[in-house]
């Protein structure tokens, strides 16, 4: 069997999703939910509630 003389690099494309992306994505959804805990504990109700 033949091997190639030249190995394509892969591009990332330019849309869609990422691993990276989709990593800081869930850290920032974390600190969101810490956020929102310690909001709630702070004002002593809960964000929704008028």
């Amino acid at each position: 069997m033949l091997e190639p003389k030249i190995v394509p690099k892969r591009r990332l494309p330019r849309y869609g999703f990422h691993t990276h992306i989709e990593n800081l994505n869930g850290r920032l959804a974390m600190i969101a939910f810490i956020a929102l805990i310690i909001l709630e504990m702070t004002l002593g109700h809960g964000v929704l509630v008028w």
